[in-house]
């Protein structure tokens, strides 16, 4: 696919999105109650994906302490596996999570243009459940399932404070993955696995193997 048509993709979805949370902020009162003052624990979203992108941000996940609580996961609404997995890990701590799904943005070999509709059909989830959560802290790894809750979360800086934190897969060794490409210019922190791709990437952080 080429930069130009990726380009003119991710400018629609944008548009779309800014759109929407201007709607939502225009009715939703709530968001003007988002407490101002820093608490001991932080929120955090995590966006899951699926099969390895899963076991990467749960490995990851288990090593965060118990502060960063309470816990939202969002996760792709056929994705099973994923939230037995989280149900799982989850059994024997004492602190709130709920489970949250929303369509995928995009199916393995769905057509990009068609991706683009999908994508607004996810962003229609994402912007009422980021809404409701306000979560301090977005954290994912992809796929393309992080990236409505992810463009929502970055539009809505302006109505409450909210970091995105994107970690590449340890398998992305030379390049980002597409969803890395596309946060790498949005996202507050992105972390890579390898050193290499700092060099190609000089915003984003080596932190060496963290999953």
């Amino acid at each position: 696919m080429s930069l130009v048509l990726i380009a003119t993709i991710l400018g629609s979805i944008i548009a779309v999105v800014g759109i929407l949370c201007i709607v939502f902020l225009l009715f939703d009162k709530s968001v003007a109650n988002v407490p101002s003052k820093r608490t001991k624990s932080a929120s955090l979203l995590a966006v899951l994906g699926s099969g390895g992108h899963t076991k990467e941000i749960l490995c990851l996940l288990e090593h965060l302490g118990s502060h960063y609580q309470p816990r939202y996961y969002v996760l792709a609404n056929n994705d099973k596996m994923s939230e037995e997995k989280i149900n799982q890990m989850e059994s024997d701590k004492h602190y709130k999570i709920s489970i949250h799904k929303i369509p995928r943005s995009r199916e393995v070999s769905q057509s990009w243009i068609t991706t683009v509709i999908s994508t607004i059909y996810a962003i229609f989830y994402s912007i009422p459940l980021v809404l409701s959560i306000k979560p301090e802290i977005i954290l994912c790894n992809g796929p393309g399932t992080c990236i409505p809750i992810c463009l929502v979360g970055m539009l809505l800086k302006v109505a409450y404070p909210v970091k995105i934190v994107y970690v590449e897969s340890i398998c992305r060794v030379e390049t980002l993955s597409l969803s890395g490409k596309i946060l790498y210019h949005f996202a507050d922190s992105l972390i890579v696995q390898w050193p290499q791709l700092v060099t190609k990437y000089p915003k984003a952080k080596y932190l060496g193997r963290v999953v």
